[in-house]
């Protein structure tokens, strides 16, 4: 929901998980998002955006099938001349609450597993067995895999997940205690955001400087919404650092890790221009002149095909209003 009260409410895949797939898809990657959509009416709208930005739908519906998560973010402009935003869980129209997230299972595996000799990158922000299983096969593959934690979860989980990870990525204000543990045998870097300060990174793996280092924020000259930030800063580096999984990691020196790091960080400056958490993909026009510098050449390309290829209106019914 937009600060403008004129602007209708929009619709479109998100998540975490969503937002990095959808990124690294509009990058040029191969992006396969391992879901349990059904046929419902936001499912529908999820893997229609997930088309438009050229994200594979093949692992979308693995089973059970579950109703699609429903998030409202609903945007306001502050006294100070920005905006803040809020997320709500409770439907729109009949004030219920709104499908919650629900892990893919163990039986997924199977499925998922003839996918995995391809992969570069296994990404992943919330435990679960079905998860962890597959982040070990991935990792055994010579995929990057990817944990960038919101919460903790089940602890048992949540350190096996620690454990299988090559890069860690999460918020100071979320779990800082992160940062004193001396990190896993796979753990090749760790990221810690640190807001408006930006981030500091280690490289436990580097005998000679395994400590932590410091980087600014990328300056963001016009913030209409800082939503969505740190998926495009997570998929920048990626696309920097993982492109023949572990063996491009493994190969990157100091500098090139800053890079990616700088690089992630200017995405993520150059998103607060636009609202909702991947709004400048659907401004491209606006998006390239604003910061040209920062694309691809794949992404560049992508601009000219989905140029005002705005995301759905309208207001998306939960289960409960479309059973009514």
């Amino acid at each position: 929901m937009s600060a403008d009260p004129d602007s209708p409410v929009r619709s479109w895949a998100g998540g975490t998980c969503g937002n990095v797939l959808s990124i690294l898809a509009w990058l040029g990657w191969d992006a396969y998002p391992i879901a349990r959509l059904n046929d419902d009416a936001a499912a529908v709208r999820v893997k229609a955006d997930f088309k438009r930005w050229g994200v594979h739908l093949d692992l979308a519906d693995c089973g059970p099938a579950a109703n699609t998560p429903i998030i409202v973010q609903q945007i306001k402009a502050s006294s100070s001349g920005g905006s803040t935003h809020r997320f709500s869980w409770s439907c729109l129209r009949c004030g219920g609450w709104l499908p919650s997230f629900k892990p893919i299972t163990r039986h997924v595996v199977d499925q998922v597993v003839p996918y995995i000799p391809e992969t570069s990158v296994y990404f992943f922000d919330r435990v679960s067995r079905g998860a962890l299983d597959l982040a070990t096969q991935a990792s055994e593959g010579g995929a990057v895999v990817m944990f960038e934690p919101s919460g903790r979860g089940d602890e048992k989980l949540f350190k096996e997940a620690l454990g299988l990870a090559h890069i860690v990525k999460y918020a100071d204000q979320r779990m800082a205690d992160l940062a004193a543990s001396d990190g896993s045998g796979n753990l090749r870097l760790e990221i810690q955001t640190l807001g408006s300060e930006g981030l500091r990174f280690r490289l436990p793996r580097n005998r000679r400087n395994p400590g932590w280092r410091t980087l600014n924020s990328a300056p963001a000259p016009d913030v209409r919404d800082s939503c969505g930030s740190g998926d495009w800063c997570t998929a920048g580096i990626l696309s920097k650092l993982a492109s023949r999984g572990v063996e491009t990691l493994d190969a990157a020196s100091v500098t090139s890790v800053t890079t990616a790091l700088k690089f992630g960080q200017e995405l993520a400056a150059w998103n607060c221009a636009f609202e909702g958490a991947r709004g400048g993909m659907y401004a491209q026009s606006q998006a390239v002149a604003v910061r040209p510098d920062l694309f691809l050449p794949a992404a560049s390309h992508a601009a000219t095909q989905h140029v005002n290829n705005s995301p759905a209106a309208d207001l998306v019914s939960c289960p409960r209003c479309e059973a009514a």
